[in-house]
């Protein structure tokens, strides 16, 4: 692969979890009220809080099992030297 390529790619996604994070930052700053969260597989008894923690914490843990997801079962490639070696 270029390496080029590779930068874009990168910067792609940087632009675009960016882009993401400020949607829940935006949506966050305008609902500060106080909502009721349940979600008796946590916590049996629902409990209040900022609505705009909540966007957040649900954002953390998409990001969270995204890289835990996207960074697993890479192998490095074997350096071209070795493979005329052998």
């Amino acid at each position: 692969m270029h390496p080029t390529l590779g930068a874009m790619k990168t910067l792609l996604r940087a632009i675009i979890f960016l882009a993401m994070l400020f949607a829940v930052l935006y949506v966050g700053a305008y609902n500060t009220h106080n909502i009721e969260f349940s979600c008796p597989i946590i916590q049996k008894e629902s409990f209040k809080m900022m609505a705009a923690f909540l966007y957040f914490a649900v954002f953390a843990v998409g990001v969270v099992a995204g890289l835990a997801l996207g960074s697993g079962g890479k192998k490095a490639k074997a350096a071209p030297e070795a493979k005329k070696k052998a």
